[in-house]
C-alpha cells in the first residue's frame, strides 16, 4: 500500500517467518473497512485481477479511481506490453524487482510466501510506489489526449463487470463433452481416411508441407498462393480450392483441421478447467488486448467457438445454466457494424432501411440488382451481404472477386453500384481516411483514438477505392470500436440494473456482440425487458439498435 510518493508498505499475513505474521482474518476484516468504501479512492495495476482475488477471500472492493495497465491502453491501444516493469522504466526511468528476481525461474522457481520476508516486503511496496508516482504522469496523458471521460465513465466501470463474469463463470456438461470427444474421435478417423483415399496415398495431414506436395503436385491443383516455403496451404487457400471443381479433397482437410482444432482446445480441454470449488468455468476477460476497443477472452477463450458451423452448436450445447428451473439468455446486437456505419455516413437510404426494420442485406440486393424486394433471391441476397461486410473491412474488387467466385470485372460493377446506390458510405470512407491522414489517428463515437500510419491523402489517389492495410485498419476501427464502445455501455448499465433491483439472474459472458446470462424462468420476462431497453438505449444513434433474445436450457439452443 502506498498513499504518500516513496513511502509503501506490506502487511505480511503468510510469511513463513511466523514471529512477523498478523492473523489473516483480522487483517481481512480491517482492510474490508477500507477496500468497500466507495469513497476511499482506489489506484492500481490491473485492478481486475485485484478484485478477483479479493472476491475469493469476500471482499467486493468499490471506489476505483485509476488503473495504470488500463489508462495505458487508452493511451497506446496497439502496444501489447503495459506490464508495471515497462511503464515504470519507461516514465520513471526506474527498473522495479522482477518476480523473477524475488522467485527465480524454471523448475527452481519458488513461491512468493517461501521468499524471505525482506525481500517479498521490498518486491511489493516498490510495486505500490511506482503504481502512485506513475498515476500524476498517465493522468495528465489521459487528460491531455481527451480520454478522461472514456477512462473513468466506461473501462474503469467495465472493470467490476469483468470481474463479475469471471467470478459468475459458467457451467459446463462435461459428461456431454466427454461423449462429444468420443464422437468427434470417430470422425477423424473417418476423414483420415477418406482424405487419404481421395490423395491415393497415405500422408500426415497435420503437416502443411506433406499437403502442400500432395495438393500441388501430386494432384497438380491450381496453386493459389505462394510463401517463403512454397504454395500455401491455409484456410483461405483450401476455401477457394473447396469452391473449384477440383475434387472432395479441399473441403476435407478443412473439415479435418475445424474438427480436430476444436477437439483439442474445446471438447477435450473444457472439463480440465473446470474450477474444482465452483464446478464452473470461469474464463478472463481482457480489456487491454485490442486495440479496437473489442473485448478479448482467455483461458478459456470462448470467443473462437464457430457460430454457424454444426461442431460449433454442438459444443455450444455443453454451456449449461447453473441448476434445473433455469435458462440461458443471449442477447445479440443485431447487424450492430452496418447500424454504426449508418450512423456515421448519414447515408439516408441506408438509414431508412433500418428505420423501416427492413432485411438490410435484401434491400441492398434489391437496389443493386434493380429488382423489387420480393424478386431478391437467395443467391443476390448473399452476394449483397458479402459487399456489406466487405466495405467495413475495405474489400477490394479482387477481394470480393475470390469471395463470391465471380471475376474481377463482375467485382466491381458490384461494388460500384452499391456506392452509387449508398453515396454517403463512400463519402464517409473518404472523410476518414482524410482526417486519418491529417491527424495520424482515428476516433470511436465514444472518443477512443488508435493511431494509423501509412494513410495516403484520398484526394492524391488515382483509385480511390484501392485500401492499403493502414487505410483498411483505419475505417474498421471507427466502425468495430464504436460497436466496442456500445456494448461496454450496455454492460455496464445493466449490471447496474441487476444490482439495484435484485435480480437472481447473473451476466456471464461478452462474446463480440452477444450477452449471455443465467436466469431464473421466474424472472424471465423481466431480464428480457430490462437488457432490451439498456442494450438498446446505450448509444443515441441516428438508427435504432435492434437487441434479438433468445432462450434456451443450452447456449446452442439460444442461437
Amino acid at each position: 500500500f502506498a498513499w504518500e510518493e516513496g513511502i509503501a508498505y506490506y502487511v505480511p499475513v503468510k510469511s513463513r517467518e511466523e514471529d512477523v505474521q498478523l492473523d489473516a482474518d483480522e487483517v481481512r476484516e480491517v482492510m474490508r473497512v477500507i477496500l468497500e468504501d466507495p469513497h476511499i479512492k482506489k489506484i492500481g495495476q490491473n485492478l481486475k485481477f485485484d478484485m478477483v482475488v479479493l472476491r475469493q477471500h469476500g471482499i467486493r472492493m468499490q471506489g476505483l479511481y485509476f488503473d495504470t495497465l488500463v489508462a495505458h491502453y487508452l493511451l497506446e491501444p496497439g502496444v501489447r506490453n503495459h506490464k508495471l516493469d515497462t511503464l515504470s522504466s519507461r516514465y520513471l526511468n526506474h527498473k522495479p524487482v522482477s518476480f523473477e528476481e524475488l522467485c527465480g525461474k524454471g523448475k527452481k522457481q519458488i513461491t512468493i510466501d517461501q521468499a524471505p520476508l525482506s525481500k517479498v516486503t521490498h518486491y511489493a511496496a516498490e510495486d505500490a510506489d511506482v503504481v502512485l508516482r506513475l498515476v500524476g504522469i498517465l493522468e495528465t496523458m489521459i487528460d491531455d489526449k481527451e480520454l478522461t471521460s472514456l477512462l473513468h465513465d466506461v473501462e474503469l466501470p467495465l472493470i467490476e463487470v469483468l470481474v463479475e463474469m469471471e467470478c459468475n463463470g459458467i457451467r459446463i456438461d462435461t459428461e456431454l463433452l466427454r461423449a462429444m470427444s468420443e464422437r468427434f474421435a470417430v470422425r477423424l478417423v473417418s476423414l483420415r481416411e477418406s482424405i487419404h483415399q481421395e490423395a491415393g496415398s497415405e500422408f500426415n495431414i497435420d503437416s502443411p508441407k506433406q499437403l502442400s506436395k500432395v495438393l500441388f503436385e501430386d494432384l497438380a491443383l491450381p496453386i493459389i498462393k505462394k510463401t517463403k516455403t512454397g504454395a500455401s496451404t491455409d484456410a483461405e487457400v483450401l476455401n477457394q480450392l473447396a469452391a473449384m471443381d477440383v475434387g472432395e479433397l479441399p473441403r476435407l482437410v478443412l473439415e479435418y483441421r475445424q474438427i480436430a482444432k476444436l477437439k483439442s482446445t474445446y471438447v477435450d480441454a473444457l472439463p480440465g478447467l473446470v474450477n474444482e470449488e465452483t464446478s464452473r468455468v470461469h474464463s478472463a476477460f481482457n480489456q487491454d488486448v485490442a486495440a479496437t476497443g473489442r473485448l478479448s477472452s482467455a483461458d478459456p477463450n470462448l470467443q473462437n467457438i464457430p457460430i454457424r458451423s454444426e461442431a460449433g452448436r454442438q459444443i455450444r450445447e455443453a454451456f449449461i445454466p447453473r441448476q434445473e428451473g433455469w435458462k440461458l439468455l443471449a442477447a445479440d446486437y443485431s447487424q450492430v457494424e452496418l447500424r454504426v456505419l449508418a450512423h456515421f455516413s448519414g447515408d439516408d437510404t441506408l438509414q431508412q432501411s433500418f428505420i423501416d426494420d427492413r432485411d438490410i442485406h435484401a434491400k441492398v440486393a434489391a437496389e443493386v440488382y434493380n429488382v423489387e424486394l420480393d424478386e431478391v433471391t437467395s443467391e443476390m441476397r448473399s452476394n449483397a451481404k458479402a459487399v456489406n461486410f466487405g466495405v467495413i473491412y475495405g474489400q477490394s474488387a479482387f477481394g470480393l472477386a475470390k469471395s463470391l467466385g465471380i471475376s474481377k470485372a463482375e467485382a466491381a460493377e458490384f461494388i460500384d453500384t452499391y456506392f452509387a446506390q449508398y453515396p454517403g458510405i463512400e463519402k464517409f470512407m473518404l472523410e476518414t481516411l482524410a482526417l486519418a491522414h491529417q491527424e495520424r489517428s482515428v476516433g470511436t463515437i465514444l472518443g477512443r483514438r488508435r493511431p494509423v500510419s501509412d494513410v495516403r491523402n484520398p484526394d492524391t489517389l488515382k483509385d480511390k477505392r484501392q485500401r492499403n492495410l493502414s487505410e483498411r485498419i483505419a475505417i474498421n476501427t471507427v466502425i468495430q470500436g464504436s460497436a466496442a464502445d456500445i456494448i461496454k455501455i450496455a454492460m455496464i448499465e445493466v449490471l447496474a440494473r441487476l444490482e439495484e433491483e435484485d435480480f437472481e439472474a447473473r451476466l456471464l459472458l461478452q462474446i463480440h456482440d452477444e450477452l449471455v446470462f443465467e436466469v431464473p424462468a421466474a424472472e424471465l420476462e423481466r431480464l428480457e425487458k430490462m437488457v432490451r431497453e439498456e442494450m438498446s438505449g446505450a448509444a443515441d444513434l441516428s438508427v435504432p439498435l435492434k437487441v434479438d433474445i433468445n432462450v434456451g436450457a443450452t447456449w446452442a439452443e439460444c442461437k
